[in-house]
């Protein structure tokens, strides 16, 4: 998501690898790889959580050259594809964290911004995910809220 709303501090970030091509030093094959894959999702363990251990416990850089799909390709034909991307999750439980504390903090008028930025993203989020097909089209933020609620 590109920095729509905010200045640009802090560059440091880890950096993708990048040559798309499998590292000579991986000795795991690639349905070993998908089953790490499948069994951190049973664990509880979000995708990106599940890019990281395998990037430090299994040095693993990226999954895709090697299995040769990404890793929501191996969830989906193992069946365990989240109801929603874990980003969108992400914004859309930071968004409801910030409602509850503006219900509770009424003078804190500063974060009303916040909220709407945080929503902006959550919308232009979700017409992503809808146009690909990864959300349904009548999915609402609004009615998520009330379900999390």
């Amino acid at each position: 998501m590109g920095r729509m709303h905010t200045h640009r501090h802090g560059k440091s970030h880890s950096i993708r690898p990048a040559t798309l091509r499998a590292p000579s030093w991986i000795t795991q094959s690639p349905a070993e790889i998908e089953e790490l894959v499948v069994k951190y999702t049973k664990d509880g363990l979000t995708p990106s959580q599940i890019g990281i251990k395998l990037r430090d416990q299994h040095s693993i850089p990226l999954i895709k050259p090697i299995t040769k799909k990404s890793m929501g390709q191996i969830l989906e034909e193992n069946d365990l594809k989240a109801e929603m991307p874990e980003d969108l999750e992400n914004i859309v439980r930071k968004a409801i964290g910030l409602q509850k504390h503006l219900k509770a903090n009424k003078g804190d008028n500063r974060n009303v911004r916040s909220l709407e930025l945080i929503e902006a993203k959550v919308h232009r989020l979700s017409v992503y995910y809808k146009r690909i097909g990864r959300i349904s089209k009548t999915w609402k933020y609004k009615s998520v809220v009330a379900q999390l609620e």
